[in-house]
């Protein structure tokens, strides 16, 4: 690990004066960034520690009725308030989903956003990577790339993003606070991540010095509490990364789908919204017929990579059970293994 400055700022304009200069970057639990650093494939020259920051560890209820989360919000006490999973339990669900308990201890709600790809080829500083090396090439093109994207690919960059906690947050139109050398501004979550094109180092809308102070959600998403899933597939029940994912939420009244959400994960560089799909089961009755058809929908324009043709069809089948469970209806108590498509409907 090379040499590096550690600052501690008072306040958040403090904090962005110090990282916007050049080889900067935020640090809350470093979950994700320690690791980095210590397999030499980020290399920043300053770390700008933002953990004792006053204000951003809160969770508040707006007049508007929408739900304010501090970036420096716990993954686990988010998860684990009792209240937040009764209205937003898709959301839960999934944080639960995502990591060890010991890492969700620490986690951050503003870093679970900001985490990188785990390509193995952006992991491996021998291996060519445009992510983390503009220009380099990307050897995963033909490498191994079974759990590379389907979607929103590019010759660039294959990899998927990680995060669980996004994919919910994009259906539910969560919004990003921002402060920057600007002043304060916001981000639908849905346009903060990018796809790679022809420029796969430029992973966020971010520019230099912003940081993320908040998470909001919409007073809208409540309208979902009855009837929200998020599931996921991974080669392993526990401590892995979806190999595809899916988070459905549906408003129902009398037997008919009033508005659907639905957005995807492990399928592309950034949290997938199927705005298709939203729009095949709006004002129709909830059937297995309904749900792959929307299912077809949400895929309609994936392609492989590489070796992963199997992810389209898997993704496809992951939105036909995610609504299936969304449109049976919010379960009391969140299964023993979230979001896993093995798990009981309930569970200790």
């Amino acid at each position: 690990m090379m040499n590096f400055d550690y600052v501690r700022p008072a306040n958040v304009a403090d904090a962005i004066a110090a990282a916007s200069e050049q080889g900067s970057t935020y640090l809350a639990s470093g979950t994700n960034l320690l690791d980095l650093m210590k397999g030499g494939i980020s290399r920043p020259s300053r770390l700008v520690d933002v953990t004792r920051l006053p204000g951003l560890d809160r969770v508040e209820h707006l007049s508007d009725g929408a739900l304010r989360i501090g970036a420096l919000v716990r993954n686990a006490d988010l998860a684990h308030d009792a209240e937040f999973a009764r209205v937003y339990p898709a959301v839960a669900e999934a944080l639960l989903s995502g990591a060890s308990a010991q890492l969700r201890n620490a986690a951050t709600v503003g870093g679970n956003l900001m985490q990188r790809t785990r390509c193995a080829y952006f992991y491996d500083v021998a291996s060519a990577c445009n992510r983390r090396w503009p220009g380099a090439g990307c050897d995963a093109l033909k490498g191994e790339n079974r759990l590379h994207a389907v979607l929103g690919w590019s010759e660039g960059c294959i990899a998927t993003h990680p995060s669980d906690f996004c994919v919910p947050l994009v259906a539910l139109d969560a919004v990003v606070e921002i402060e920057g050398r600007s002043g304060r501004r916001e981000l639908p979550l849905e346009v903060l991540h990018r796809l790679p094109g022809d420029t796969p180092d430029r992973e966020t809308a971010l520019e230099p010095g912003d940081l993320i102070v908040a998470l909001r959600l919409p007073a809208a998403a409540k309208d979902f509490a009855a009837h929200a899933r998020y599931i996921k597939v991974r080669e392993r029940t526990s401590y892995a990364f979806a190999v595809a994912s899916a988070a459905a939420a549906l408003r129902i009244e009398n037997g008919t789908i009033g508005e659907a959400r639905l957005a995807l994960g492990g399928v592309a560089a950034k949290p997938w919204r199927a705005c298709e799909a939203e729009q095949v089961l709006a004002g129709k009755s909830p059937d297995a017929s309904l749900y792959r058809e929307a299912a077809r929908a949400a895929l309609a324009d994936a392609r492989p990579s590489g070796n992963n043709a199997f992810k389209i069809e898997l993704a496809q089948r992951i939105v036909v059970r995610a609504l299936t469970l969304a449109a049976a209806g919010t379960p009391a108590r969140i299964s023993a293994l979230p979001g896993s498509p093995f798990s009981s409907v309930a569970g200790a």
